[in-house]
């Protein structure tokens, strides 16, 4: 049978994570048909092993393994590529998204079913991170909002609902991740932010620091901007 909904958790290295979040997705969508994609990103410790143990308990836990570390947007495409459902959401491996912010996802695109909304994206109201954490990131989203005027709040938010029809019609390159917003706004869709509930990270270790989430991405945010300014496809066609 064809899931409701699928949810897409890219993970390196978490494999003290896999377990309680698996726990918390099947808790919190209980009753609904779903399908759990675990995205292997070349770990290198027991993260495959864990996806394995935590599938006994829910086996609508599939486990999709890199063989080497590619970087979290390539983990999230390969999940939206193996994806079954039409829509799909996202969590980052850490722990730090709240699971049971999934339905209030759900409700916000039910109220949303007859608007063109191709991404529902979280907005950490509170942020539950180090200093550092919280300075890069709203350096962060503050230059890409003003140079992509992408008019959302927190775009690196890792929980999403997201069209899978639409996300595979995107450019997809590295760090794709980061300017999902811009890229559906692009493609016609419209964006929907919905704040959501933020948590301290509880096990393993965070693989980000100051710079990933400003310098590293200049590049790609000249990139977007290109596109941006570009037709994505031909006009409008009649036959007479």
């Amino acid at each position: 049978m064809k899931p409701v909904l699928s949810v897409v958790i890219p993970v390196c290295n978490e494999e003290l994570n896999v377990q309680p979040l698996a726990d918390e997705i099947a808790a919190a969508l209980a009753g609904t048909e779903i399908e759990i994609l675990f995205i292997d990103d070349g770990s290198s410790d027991g993260t495959a092993a864990a996806v394995r143990a935590a599938r006994a308990a829910h086996p609508a836990i599939r486990l999709l393994q890199h063989s080497r570390r590619s970087g979290q947007s390539s983990a999230l495409c390969t999940g939206m590529r193996a994806a079954r459902a039409d829509w799909v959401a996202t969590l980052d491996g850490d722990g730090q998204n709240d699971p049971a912010d999934i339905p209030r996802l759900l409700r916000a695109r039910a109220d949303a079913a007859n608007a063109a909304v191709g991404l529902f994206i979280g907005h950490r109201t509170t942020r539950r991170d180090t200093f550092i954490r919280r300075l890069s990131s709203r350096v962060a989203n503050g230059v890409r909002s003003r140079m992509l005027r992408d008019a959302t709040p927190d775009t690196g938010c890792g929980i999403k609902l997201i069209d899978r029809e639409i996300f595979l019609r995107l450019p997809q390159f590295d760090h794709l991740h980061r300017f999902l917003p811009a890229l559906m706004r692009r493609a016609g869709a419209e964006v929907r932010s919905v704040p959501v509930n933020h948590r301290e990270r509880q096990r393993g270790t965070s693989k980000y620091g100051l710079f990933d989430r400003l310098w590293v991405g200049i590049v790609d945010i000249f990139g977007v901007m290109w596109l941006a300014r570009r037709p994505i496809g031909p006009p409008d066609v009649t036959e007479d």
